[in-house]
C-alpha cells in the first residue's frame, strides 16, 4: 500500500510539473504579444514624384522580439503604421509589411536609438504600408567584462527572430503577415538575401530557442537586396577575379597571390554550373566578362546615356572616351570599364591577413575578435598548405551564406526578388550578385534585377520603382 501510494503521489508531481511547464511555456508567449494600444502619433512630410505628401503615422517603438534578450536595446523593433495619407483614411490591416534591415558593415542595429522611419520606409508609408525596423546584434557588441555577443551568426538569427515575431502576432499586428518584404544594402543586402533563401531551416533552431524566439516561421514574401555583401567565403577569389591587374594608388597588389585566387576562382565558378540567359550557356570563369557586358553592364550604359539630354550626353563621352557611342548605342571592353572605376580593396580583399576588415571581425567568437574564414587565409597566416577552417566555424560560414541555402534548394526560398547595384560599386565584384541572380533565375524564382550604370556601392536611382514592386507583386492597391 506504502509503495502505490508513494508511486500514485510521485506521478502526480510530475503530472503538476508538466503541468506548470506548459502554463509558464504558454506566459513567455503571451509576453511577446504585440502591444497594440501603446503608440503615439506623429506626421512627417514625404517627397514623391506625385508632389509632397502629409503622412500621419502610428509609432510603436522598442518593443522586444524575443523572450530572452541578450540586450534589448538592439533585439527590438520600431513598428509603423500609416493611418493617414494627406489627410485621407487608411486602412493597414492588410498592407504589406516592409521589414527595413539597416545593418551595415555587419555591424549591430541599436533599436532603442532609433526613433523615426527613415526615407526607404516613409516611402512606404505614404503607399500605405506597415514598416517594421528590427535592430540586431552585430559583430561591435561587446560586454563590459571583454565578451563579444554580436558575432556571427547573431545577425541573421536576430532578424528572423524579428520575423517570427511580426508572424507570431498575425491578426493583432498592421499589416498582412504573409506579405512580408525584407529590404537592406550591403551586409544588410546579403541578410535579406538570407532571410530570403533560408526560412526555417533547422540550421538557426537551437540559436533562436535560446534568446526565446516566438514559435513561429520566419519566411518571408519577397526579398530586395541592394549590393548584397554575400558569398563571404569565395569573395577574395572573385575579386581577384574582376580587380586582380587594376592597381590600387600605392601599386599592384602582390600577383601572385591574386593569380593564385584567380585560379581557385576558375574551379569554383565552373562548380556553380550556373546556366546563363538565352543560349549563353554555362557561365564560366573565361566567358563571364561577356555575359556581364551583354546582359548587364552594356544594357545599363545604354539606357543611361539614351536618357541624357543631347549636351550632357556630349560632355559625358568626350571625359569618358574609352565609351564608343555608335548608332545610338554604347560598346567598350570589359578591361576599360573596371579600369574605369579602380580597385578599392587590398588582397585579400575580404579575409585579408591582418583581419582588419569586417569580415574575419564578423566571425570571430565570444572571446576572440576576430577569425580567418578562408582555407587560403588560413593557411598564409599558419605557414601549413594544409590547414583548414575549422568545421564548427564553417557551419556558421554557410549559415551568412544566401548562395549556400540556394545550392542545398532550401524549401523556403522566396519567389520575388529585387536585386539592384551600381555598376561602379567596387566593394565586391559584379559576380557576387549576378550569380545570387542567375541560380535564382535557374530555379524559376521571379528576379526583377537592375545595374545603375556610374551608380556605387547601395545606389538606388529609382526608390519609388522598388516600392511600386511592393505592390505589383502582392496586388495591394
Amino acid at each position: 500500500m506504502v509503495k502505490l501510494f508513494l508511486k500514485k503521489y510521485f506521478i502526480g508531481l510530475l503530472i503538476a510539473y508538466f503541468i506548470v511547464s506548459e502554463i509558464s511555456g504558454a506566459h513567455d508567449q503571451k509576453t511577446l504579444i504585440f502591444p497594440v494600444n501603446n503608440f503615439s502619433v506623429r506626421t512627417t512630410t514625404v517627397k514623391t514624384s506625385d508632389g509632397q505628401k502629409k503622412i500621419t503615422y502610428r509609432s510603436y517603438l522598442h518593443i522586444p522580439y524575443v523572450i530572452n534578450p541578450v540586450d534589448e536595446d538592439f533585439q527590438s523593433l520600431n513598428v509603423y503604421v500609416p493611418v493617414k495619407v494627406n489627410d485621407k483614411k487608411i486602412d493597414a490591416s492588410n498592407a504589406p509589411i516592409l521589414f527595413d534591415i539597416e545593418a551595415g558593415g555587419f555591424l549591430s542595429v541599436n533599436n532603442a536609438k532609433s526613433q523615426k522611419p527613415n526615407d526607404r520606409a516613409n516611402l512606404a508609408l505614404s503607399a500605405g504600408y506597415v514598416v517594421v525596423s528590427p535592430g540586431c546584434r552585430g559583430r561591435d557588441n561587446r560586454f563590459p567584462d571583454g565578451k563579444y555577443y554580436g558575432k556571427a551568426p547573431a545577425a541573421i538569427v536576430d532578424l528572423k527572430a524579428a520575423v517570427r515575431y511580426v508572424r507570431y502576432n498575425k491578426g493583432i499586428i498592421p499589416g498582412n503577415t504573409e506579405w512580408i518584404v525584407s529590404v537592406g544594402c550591403s551586409a544588410g543586402g546579403a541578410l535579406s538575401a538570407i532571410l530570403g533563401t533560408s526560412g526555417n531551416n533547422e540550421l538557426f533552431d537551437n540559436y533562436l530557442k535560446e534568446i526565446g524566439s516566438a514559435d513561429a516561421s520566419d519566411n518571408i514574401f519577397a526579398a530586395a537586396c541592394y549590393s548584397p555583401i554575400t558569398d563571404l567565403d569565395h569573395a577574395d577569389m572573385a575579386y581577384e577575379w574582376m580587380f586582380g591587374e587594376i592597381p590600387l594608388r600605392s601599386g599592384l597588389v602582390d600577383q601572385s597571390l591574386s593569380k593564385q585566387l584567380k585560379e581557385a576562382y576558375v574551379g569554383y565558378q565552373f562548380s556553380l554550373k550556373l546556366r546563363g540567359k538565352g543560349d549563353f550557356g554555362i557561365i564560366d570563369a573565361y566567358n563571364y566578362q561577356d555575359y556581364l557586358l551583354k546582359y548587364y553592364l552594356i544594357p545599363s550604359a545604354n539606357k543611361y546615356l539614351k536618357d541624357l539630354p543631347d549636351s550632357i550626353q556630349k560632355e559625358y563621352l568626350k571625359k569618358n572616351s574609352w565609351i564608343v557611342w555608335q548608332d545610338n548605342q554604347v560598346n567598350y571592353t570589359f578591361k576599360d570599364y573596371v579600369t574605369h572605376i579602380g580597385r578599392m580593396k587590398g588582397i585579400p580583399a575580404f579575409d585579408d591577413f591582418n583581419m582588419r576588415q569586417p569580415e574575419p571581425i564578423l566571425f570571430g567568437n565570444d572571446t576572440t575578435d576576430a577569425r580567418h574564414f578562408t582555407d587560403f587565409s588560413v593557411q598564409y597566416d599558419s605557414g601549413n598548405k594544409y590547414a583548414k577552417v575549422d568545421e564548427q566555424l564553417v557551419t556558421i560560414i554557410n549559415m551568412m551564406n544566401a548562395l549556400y541555402f540556394i545550392q542545398h534548394e532550401n524549401s523556403n526560398i522566396v519567389y520575388h526578388w529585387w536585386l539592384r547595384n551600381g555598376t561602379s560599386d567596387n566593394h565586391t565584384s559584379q559576380t557576387v550578385m549576378i550569380n545570387l541572380t542567375t541560380k535564382l533565375q535557374n530555379l524559376n524564382n521571379d528576379v526583377n534585377i537592375w545595374l545603375f550604370w556610374d551608380g556605387g556601392h547601395c545606389a538606388d536611382y529609382d526608390p519609388e520603382g522598388f516600392i511600386e514592386w511592393i505592390g505589383i507583386i502582392t496586388g495591394y492597391k
